[in-house]
């Protein structure tokens, strides 16, 4: 087996940011969250492209969210597939008709072997079958209810596996 094969890819996911523009502490705590990844997903409702600007040096995907300014709708897909460490990783904003989201998007996308999407900004990380869902919430904190902003972390080796984080305080 090749190094490359062995290699493990860490990829940040986050989603729902919600920023025409990134603000000094988003930067400070995407700096903080995402300083280890190799790759950064960004599953729609950045508002606008200068987010992603923050990632400047790591490869970054995003998806266009039903909150995105026309400019962003304009550049960024809503949906896409993207192979990666021999996975296949379905990542959306997940807006759009029905309450049962992800049965949608496991047929939209089927066969994948993730699902990325966001919008409902409560975080999930959990298998249907065989596919691996993960929404990492919302990545800003939610100052009126106290609730911290959250992300996730995808880890692909030999296996693909995610976990979710809550965004620590940063100076």
């Amino acid at each position: 087996m090749s190094d490359q094969a062995d290699r493990l890819i860490t990829i940040g996911v986050l989603s729902d940011t919600h920023l025409h523009e990134p603000s000094e502490l988003f930067r400070r705590q995407a700096l903080a969250c995402f300083a280890n990844v190799d790759m950064v997903l960004h599953a729609g409702d950045l508002t606008g492209l200068a987010v992603l600007d923050v990632f400047a040096g790591k490869e970054a995907h995003g998806v266009c969210g039903n909150m995105c300014e026309i400019a962003v709708a304009a550049v960024l897909p809503r949906k896409k597939v993207l192979q990666i460490g021999g996975f296949s990783i379905g990542l959306c904003h997940g807006d759009g008709r029905g309450h049962d989201v992800e049965a949608r998007l496991y047929d939209e996308f089927a066969p994948v072997d993730c699902i990325v999407y966001g919008h409902t900004h409560h975080p999930a990380c959990h298998r249907y079958g065989p596919v691996l869902f993960v929404n990492p919430g919302s990545f800003m904190p939610r100052t009126r209810y106290g609730a911290p902003g959250t992300y996730a972390i995808i880890t692909v080796g030999k296996t693909l596996t995610a976990t979710i984080h809550e965004i620590r305080r940063v100076a």
